[in-house]
């Protein structure tokens, strides 16, 4: 399932609250709702996100290129 940028920052609770997980302020989240996330913000958050969906978002599915080699603990509950 594709969620878009402003999407995901709702589902981790907002503006302010993806901001202070991050350790930016607000304005720079802002941005992100309409110019992307960033990359390591995205990485970051991707294990947050997964948990905050229910699963409905997987860090496979967000990175499937390249998830084990940040998460090597996820091949071994497949």
């Amino acid at each position: 399932m594709n969620f878009s940028d402003d999407q995901i920052i709702a589902l981790l609770g907002g503006t302010k609250a993806v901001a202070e997980l991050c350790g930016v302020a607000p304005p720079a989240v802002t941005q992100w709702r309409t110019r992307g996330i960033p990359h390591g913000q995205l990485l970051f958050l991707a294990a947050k996100l997964e948990k905050q969906s229910h699963g409905l978002v997987t860090r496979k599915e967000m990175f499937p290129n390249n998830w084990w080699f940040v998460w090597p603990e996820l091949a071994e509950n497949n």
